[in-house]
């Protein structure tokens, strides 16, 4: 999350781990939110960097990785949860 500072991540990690439980269709608390949404901005640029997309400086671009990232780690935690069940 470049270029937003600490408060900053933190609030879009929130925002970005709400919208992705929304989107999943779970149900998860504010704490559980950040996690989800400061992890997925992680693997969001990770995957971008990865795939040799460039993502932008600023509030919305972070956003956006942060919340596709944080859609991602939940398919995959359903995933192997899936499984074990």
């Amino acid at each position: 999350m470049n270029g937003v500072g600490l408060i900053g991540a933190i609030l879009i990690g929130i925002l970005a781990g709400w919208i992705a439980e929304k989107i999943m269709k779970r149900n998860h608390g504010l704490l559980t939110n950040l996690v989800v949404g400061v992890v997925g901005a992680f693997l969001g640029s990770f995957v971008a960097t990865t795939l040799g997309i460039g993502v932008g400086a600023g509030v919305i671009p972070s956003l956006i990785t942060a919340t596709l990232g944080a859609i991602l780690l939940l398919f995959i935690v359903g995933l192997i949860r899936g499984r074990r069940a």
